[in-house]
């Protein structure tokens, strides 16, 4: 009875007739939901994203990423379509390897040198720069301000998302927010990255191509794009590739702030200094770097 589908079947005389096309196209097409955003289930069904969102609602639901959580619980989750329990240790790496080559390089078709450049300029200039990403991404985010607080940006990641509007709201022009999502439908990180630009910040958005909510929050969006994502629970390889995307930003930050950025390097190789030695704070989900002086 707590089977989301089952209380599709249910409710589906109670369902008004766009809910009905939405409850149509998830019996219809089973499994194929996990990897929509809600634009494109909107399409998909020829709907609003506001209907979808209702629809998830009336089954008991508190928005649409837990219909697709709901619903995934529900069929067996799929680790991986080329990796198999027989597969010796070595057998697995060299599938890994492969897997990632084909994700690096699908990210490089599906990445717009112009929006690269545009996001690396901004960084550069930037008198502030959050990163915001939970989950899996969390991770790159906290990677990303490692590697700007090196070369002497002032740069913080947050996992919180309580804390995200907070810092959010603080921003102003000449800040820059950058919001990791692999899916793009985080609700959390979408509404951060609008509060950023509603304040004047610049946004960015690190994400997997295709329409996605988060596209209309950023001001600035980069690509990736990894096959696994349709199916994967584990999505493994789409962090690589925003990771490779987070590299570049930083060798162009090295490189183009120069003498600045390897200066400050220098500084951080040779904590704990005397001076100037980066001070990391952890507490709820937040990262601070503090160059101290």
């Amino acid at each position: 009875m707590d089977k989301v589908s089952l209380k599709i079947k249910m409710l589906y005389n109670a369902f008004g007739a766009a809910e009905r096309k939405i409850a149509d196209w998830i019996a219809e097409n089973p499994g194929k939901i996990i990897s929509l955003s809600i634009v494109e289930l909107a399409e998909q069904c020829k709907c609003s994203e506001a209907t979808i969102v209702r629809f998830s609602k009336k089954l008991g639901l508190d928005g649409y990423q837990d219909l697709k959580i709901s619903l995934a619980s529900e069929s067996k989750p799929v680790v991986s379509t080329t990796i198999s329990a027989n597969d010796s240790a070595d057998e697995m790496f060299d599938k890994v390897c492969n897997e990632i080559y084909c994700s690096l390089e699908l990210t490089k078709k599906a990445l717009d040198p112009a929006a690269l450049s545009a996001a690396a300029a901004a960084i550069c200039s930037a008198r502030k720069i959050v990163l915001f990403g939970l989950g899996n991404s969390a991770s790159v985010a906290l990677d990303a301000s490692h590697k700007f607080i090196r070369a002497g940006l002032n740069a913080a990641a947050c996992s919180d998302n309580h804390m995200q509007m907070i810092i959010a709201s603080h921003l102003s022009e000449g800040d820059v927010a950058i919001g990791v999502s692999h899916s793009g439908s985080s609700k959390d990180i979408v509404e951060a990255l609008k509060v950023a630009r509603e304040h004047g910040a610049k946004t960015i958005a690190i994400t997997n191509v295709g329409k996605s909510p988060i596209n209309k929050a950023a001001d600035v969006v980069l690509n990736t794009s990894s096959a696994e994502t349709s199916y994967s629970i584990l999505a493994l390889n789409s962090r690589i590739a925003q990771l490779a995307i987070i590299d570049t930003l930083y060798y162009y930050v090295v490189f183009n702030l120069s003498d600045k950025a390897i200066e400050s390097i220098k500084e951080t190789d040779r904590f704990p200094g005397r001076r100037k030695a980066p001070f990391f704070l952890y507490r709820s989900g937040f990262c601070f770097g503090v160059l101290l002086r």
